[in-house]
């Protein structure tokens, strides 16, 4: 164990410069990751006349997809979808509640039997009769459940109430959550939601990947054979060694569930949200991942406080497979800045509500991880055919250092762009990373030497490859200093409203100046100077509004539909959005000529509302003092949703004109989105009500 102990002190220098790896996609996800309010079943009241004295109540559901709801067919257990009426001496049922839409009958893993159910929709009639001519009203409540692959959400009583001989139906919404299909509604516009919808196996595999996947960071690779050599010095039999390693991998497993469990019920809405959007984390980090650069360059060394180890080794050198235990405890404690990029991307779906998903992503994460340990342990000779480390790991690590040191800009740009800084502007941005990614390029070549590098006789063809690779993005980059979009790059540097010299713009003010137009498309006029355009602005040149009420004043003199784009400076997909869909000219001239379009910001920290405006929050007891806190306040209690991008096409009365859509790169179905929007506006129809 001496000997393990001393092998595991010269590695932690190495697994501490690793920690960048972790932090930066762990950190990353969680900036882009929003909670969300799971409520996949939308349901509409309405009534059809028979006769003068007959009417079908009609009880519509509108299914998320991946999500089912039950039959009342089935057995007790899940509950059926039942209906209840308060008893009326004035109107009599005819018959019982009916299914209008096609049942499906599968078997349901969640309750391991086949059930009845219903997908997309639901319809249920009930046949009413009334020997009253004045007007009557029918009520009660429905109860129902629906669940996914993976769970099932509590059931829901529904209340309803329906005026007879008259015009008036009262009518329940139920907002619908987040999904993938990009014609439903949408809560949340981040990377991790395809992954909710998987099954748990499809999950349980990807994670299982991602656990291969971080065996190879450079502080992980090398453990392996002096973490396994524990188990065989000293063994009395073969057999003992064997159970001992299954014990040891059996406990990297549990470690790192527990860890996911813990994580999967503590971390919440209100964290993420802070620690995305405010300054404090944001700087922390990049200063973090600065330092780390410098290590990983050489300029000095990072371990961890030696009690934290030692502590641990103390209990693995009792031996047993008590000993093992602390072995394994021993690794994940030193190792786990190595792992977590991966383990960051389960973990972060806990803050999205999610408990299971954790819980069996680390189990597949941590299975991965502890399979080869485990295999070398057993099998030792196959430790003599594993690459010896060398210099190419030191290699590989000042690499990471040049990577780290670019990608840490993004976290300091967030900061900037929040609280409005104007100190790293798209320009300045892009500057540093040409220097960082061609001084890394002159690395690769060998052209430049640290100070723990191995001497470079010849130039290997891997680092040739890279080396073009490195330059090529160079390249790529250069032309985003004139405000060349970098499409590929939209959602990691800042806004093209930061950019001082932008030549799209310098050449769409003289179309404007010479032909009194902009290209086929006529801006929109809008009615008043907007608040806050001194520190917020549209992308794309395009005049719009960032305060809801101005917007829907100007929206109703137009005569024009609202379209509301919740944004936030921090937000990739949002940039994503914004360069890949926006600037398509058939959805920029939709967005020019058909909406008025007013872009709430959630999470801008600086600009803080008159006294006047603020307000304690009916959805978390706060008080709302700032243009982001209030947006993002909107945008939970008006639609039930948490995340951006999201984009809401809204009428004068606050009717929904298009289901609303969350990120999406297809051109033509936003389109289609805004198309839609406008038929409905001027038919007067929506989708839904807007949340009083």
């Amino acid at each position: 164990m001496l000997f393990l102990q001393s092998k595991y002190s010269e590695l932690i220098k190495i697994e501490m410069k690793g920690r960048f790896l972790s932090l930066l996609l762990l950190v990353s996800l969680f900036a882009q990751v929003q909670a969300q309010i799971l409520e996949p079943v939308k349901w509409n009241f309405s009534k059809e006349k028979i006769s003068e004295t007959e009417y079908d109540l009609v009880f519509t559901a509108t299914i998320d997809m991946h999500w089912h709801l039950y039959s009342q067919d089935i057995p007790m257990s899940p509950p059926a979808t039942t209906f209840t009426f308060t008893e009326n001496k004035d109107i009599t049922l005819e018959g019982p509640v009916t299914e209008a839409s096609p049942v499906i009958e599968e078997y349901d893993p969640n309750f391991e039997m086949t059930l009845k159910f219903f997908a997309g929709e639901a319809v249920f009639k009930q046949r009413v009769k009334t020997n009253s001519t004045a007007p009557v009203t029918i009520s009660g409540y429905l109860n129902y459940m629906c669940c996914d692959d993976t769970k099932c959400l509590p059931p829901e009583d529904v209340p309803f109430s329906f005026d007879l001989n008259s015009d008036n139906t009262t009518q329940k919404t139920v907002e619908k959550a987040e999904t993938t299909d990009a014609g439903s509604i949408s809560a949340t516009g981040n990377d991790l939601d395809k992954y909710k919808t998987m099954s748990l196996w499809a999950f349980f595999f990807v994670a299982l990947g991602g656990g291969f996947i971080a065996l190879l960071t450079p502080c992980i690779y090398p453990m392996i054979p002096l973490t396994v050599s524990y188990f065989m010095h000293g063994s009395e039999n073969k057999t003992k060694s064997i159970y001992k390693a299954l014990v040891y991998g059996i406990s990297i497993v549990l470690i790192y569930v527990f860890v996911g469990t813990i994580v999967a019920v503590t971390l919440g809405e209100s964290f993420t949200n802070w620690l995305s959007t405010h300054w404090l984390p944001n700087i922390f980090f990049f200063v973090l991942f600065t330092v780390f650069a410098a290590s990983f360059f050489g300029m000095f060394e990072i371990v961890l406080p030696s009690w934290m180890v030692n502590k641990s080794d103390k209990q693995a050198d009792k031996g047993g497979y008590l000993g093992a235990f602390f072995m394994a405890f021993t690794l994940v404690l030193v190792s786990f800045s190595c792992t977590a990029p991966i383990a960051g991307f389960i973990l972060a779906l806990s803050t999205q509500g999610e408990v299971i998903l954790p819980i069996v992503g680390m189990l597949g994460f941590s299975l991965a991880f502890a399979i080869p340990f485990t295999i070398f342990a057993i099998f030792p000779a196959a430790l003599d055919k594993l690459p010896k480390s060398g210099g190419w790991l030191n290699s590989v690590k000042v690499v990471i250092g040049f990577i780290e040191l670019a990608l840490g800009l993004k976290f300091l740009s967030v900061a900037d762009q929040t609280y409005h800084w104007e100190l790293l502007d798209r320009e300045v941005y892009l500057a540093l990373w040409i220097a960082i990614f061609a001084i890394m390029g002159l690395y690769l070549l060998g052209k430049i030497k640290f100070s723990h590098d191995s001497d470079l006789n010849h130039l290997s063809v891997p680092r040739l490859i890279l080396a073009v690779i490195t330059f090529s993005f160079v390249v790529y980059l250069i032309p985003g200093m004139f405000g060349a979009p970098l499409k590929a790059l939209s959602g990691w540097t800042p806004p093209m409203t930061t950019h001082d010299f932008d030549l799209n713009s310098v050449i769409r003010e003289n179309v404007k100046l010479y032909s009194g137009s902009e290209g086929s498309s006529q801006p929109t006029e809008i009615c008043e100077k907007p608040k806050y355009s001194e520190s917020l602005h549209l992308p794309h040149g395009l005049e719009g509004y960032f305060d809801f009420n101005q917007a829907l004043a100007c929206a109703k003199e137009q005569n024009k539909p609202l379209f509301i784009d919740f944004t936030g400076h921090g937000c990739v997909n949002c940039r994503e959005m914004e360069s890949n869909v926006w600037s398509d000219p058939k959805v920029l001239k939709r967005l020019r000529e058909n909406y008025i379009v007013v872009a709430m910001y959630v999470d801008d920290k600086k600009i803080v509302l008159p006294e006047s405006e603020w307000y304690t929050s009916d959805y978390d007891g706060k008080l709302k003092k700032t243009l982001g806190a209030v947006n993002f306040d909107f945008q939970k209690t008006k639609f039930g949703v948490n995340a951006q991008p999201y984009y809401v096409l809204l009428g004068h009365t606050g009717q929904v004109l298009a289901q609303p859509r969350a990120y999406d790169l297809d051109i033509e179905a936003f389109v289609e989105f805004l198309d839609t929007g406008v038929e409905n506006f001027k038919e007067g129809k929506s989708v839904a009500q807007i949340k009083n």
